[in-house]
Order: structure tokens, then sequence, then C-alpha cells
């Protein structure tokens, strides 16, 4: 729940690096608050509107965590957008975001494993 909560505090920090970690857990806790938002949906009858609501809260920071995993790859977080590439483009982009941190610095910053 750490990892959730240093991403919300990160809200819009699209600058340093994130370790594998601490995008893996922030998808993970983002994953279990989107099912929980749909069965309050569905209780409720809210058509959606919860879990639309909580997604597009979570547009921002989603990306924000997204960037500077990427950065700690030595990637550009322009490589996000390889993901609009049909199937071998989320397929690059899963193995860009499961790949180890580069060891020491790299242009985006200090690696993060070393803090």
């Amino acid at each position: 729940m750490n990892w959730y909560l240093k991403v919300l505090k990160q809200y819009a920090d699209f600058n340093g690096r994130a370790r594998r970690q601490e995008y893996w857990m922030f998808v993970l806790f983002n994953i279990i608050f989107s099912i929980a938002a749909g069965a309050l949906d569905a209780a409720l009858g809210t058509w959606g509107a919860i879990g639309g609501l909580y997604g597009l809260a979570m547009l921002i920071p989603g990306l924000a965590v997204g960037v500077r995993r990427l950065h700690d790859t030595g990637k550009s977080g322009w490589m996000l957008l390889i993901a609009f590439i049909p199937v071998i483009g989320l397929i690059w982009l899963l193995v860009l975001l499961a790949t180890d941190s580069t060891s020491g610095s790299n242009p985006y910053g200090p690696n993060p494993k070393n803090q």
C-alpha cells in the first residue's frame, strides 16, 4: 500500500525514476480498487460512474509512474506511445515495464534501488 500512496504523492511528477516494485504494486492496487469500484457500481446501480471517476482520477498518476518506470530502464517516457501499435506494441511495452533498471545513474537520475 505504501507504493500506491507514494505514486499518489508524486501525482503528476514525470521526472526521475520508478522501481519495478513501485510500478507493479501500483498496478496491483489499481486493479483491486477498480474491481471494488465496479462491484460498488453494480451494487448501487450507478452505471459505472464510480469506476469511471476512479479511472479518470488515476489517469495522470498512472501515466506519471509509467513514464518514471521507462526512465528507470533508460528509455524515454514517449515510449508509452508504442502501446498504440496493435499487439506488438503492447507486448514490447510490457517487456520494457518488466525489465530491470539500468545500473547506476542514467540521464533521468540516480538508481532508486541504491537509495
